[in-house]
């Protein structure tokens, strides 16, 4: 990056206004099939070699802070506080916001796996939920 005067980040009201109102309104099925699939480009693109790895990673990008909440063998569920949407309006319906950052994670995961794995946001902030909760599917 070389923006001397501005740096390198943007405020998250930017980004909110990008992702809530330019794709989920400016894009067919609310821009859902366009950031799944960055999402998971941008995943398998990080430099991550195990799951804490991309845990650490996310959470320098400031992404979120993901934790784990439950594991097996099958599935884990991953908790990520702080995430974009936190401070939004609690949305009315039940409408999963953060389909971004799942992708990502599956993205980064079927690569670090080296099999597709599935991941699908079960809470979210923005409807009321403590934190974003995504289920990993192994």
């Amino acid at each position: 990056m070389d923006r001397a005067i501005l740096g390198n980040m943007v405020p998250l009201e930017l980004f909110r206004t990008i992702r809530l109102i330019g794709l989920n309104q400016g894009l067919p099925m609310g821009g859902k099939g366009t950031t799944l699939t960055v999402g998971r480009k941008i995943g398998e693109s990080l430099p991550v070699n195990s799951v804490d790895e991309l845990l650490q990673l996310f959470e320098e990008l400031k992404i979120g802070i993901p934790r784990i909440i439950f594991s097996e063998e099958s599935r884990i569920h991953i908790a990520v506080d702080d995430c974009f949407c936190k401070g939004l309006p609690t949305l009315e319906e039940e409408k999963m916001i953060c389909d971004l950052e799942g992708a990502i994670l599956e993205g980064a995961l079927t690569k670090i796996m080296g099999h597709r794995v599935s991941v699908k946001e079960v809470k979210c902030n923005a409807t009321g939920h403590e934190h974003c909760e995504y289920e990993v599917k192994l």
